[in-house]
């Protein structure tokens, strides 16, 4: 059975620590090793930037994480912003991308006009003897 976890917080850089967190504790709740953990921390933190970028600032962004024995869920948005997001945004979007796809096991980023929405997955791998 999986559990849902609900995080509300302003678009506002100074809650990606909150988020992160909040990430990290959730992935050793799942069951995570210790990298994986410090993968899951660091893609809500990006995954939260990205929404940050791409809103109003101070807008509630809304973040739900699901967790199950082996596996974090977290999906933010959609939130609904100005959707301009200057130059320097759109290289950290691009950046936030590169890292997510290397940490994630699966990874939905939309931007599409004024609406931005995040989900991403991580799964824990298990080796044989299930360490």
């Amino acid at each position: 059975m999986a559990d849902r976890v609900v995080l509300s917080v302003p678009a506002r850089g100074e809650y990606a620590k909150t988020v992160r967190l909040t990430a990290s504790s959730l992935a050793t709740r799942a069951g995570m090793t210790f990298a994986e953990v410090e993968e899951m921390r660091m893609a809500a933190e990006e995954a939260f930037v990205f929404v940050c970028d791409r809103v109003d600032e101070g807008v509630a962004v809304d973040i739900v994480f699901t967790v199950a024995d082996d596996e974090v869920v977290m999906e933010a948005g959609p939130v609904t912003g100005t959707g301009a997001a200057d130059d320097d945004a759109v290289q950290r979007g691009e950046y936030a991308r590169f890292i997510l796809e290397a940490v994630c096991d699966e990874l939905e980023l939309e931007a599409a006009g004024a609406e931005c929405r995040v989900r991403l997955v991580k799964r824990s791998v298990k080796d044989a003897a299930g360490a």
